[in-house]
């Protein structure tokens, strides 16, 4: 069973910046995607970057909401399947819970698709 562990997070104030990092653990054959979703009280979880992942590192395939775009960085760090979400510039619109998303394919030819716990980012006005 594939898992992931998120760190990171935290207060913070307008214009600063934080990182946030998931790692994944567990019987995986491949990787197709991680990214990063935030879910704000009272609102639908929505995307805020993924990495779809090609056959090297030039044919990976990154994606941004647009309300992050130019701000956030999301990275992998390849051999230990961890992503990272580089977070500047950060708004109090960006305030939410964030989780980590994996996607893939199993030691068992299943396929998988797991959240992490998520994390609470706050960025005060």
């Amino acid at each position: 069973q594939v898992q992931l562990v998120e760190s990171g997070g935290g207060l913070v104030q307008a214009g600063e910046s934080l990182s946030l990092s998931c790692a994944t653990s567990g019987d995986m054959y491949s990787l197709n995607a991680m990214g990063w979703y935030r879910q704000a009280p009272g609102k639908q979880r929505d995307l805020v970057a993924i990495i779809t992942f090609g056959r090297t590192r030039n044919d990976d395939r990154i994606t941004y909401a647009d309300s992050v775009k130019g701000r956030f960085t999301i990275s992998r760090a390849y051999g230990t399947a961890t992503v990272r979400l580089q977070m500047n510039s950060l708004k109090p619109e960006d305030t939410a819970v964030y989780y980590c998303n994996a996607r893939g394919l199993s030691v068992d030819s299943s396929n998988f698709d797991t959240w992490g716990q998520g994390t609470q980012v706050t960025v005060s006005s």
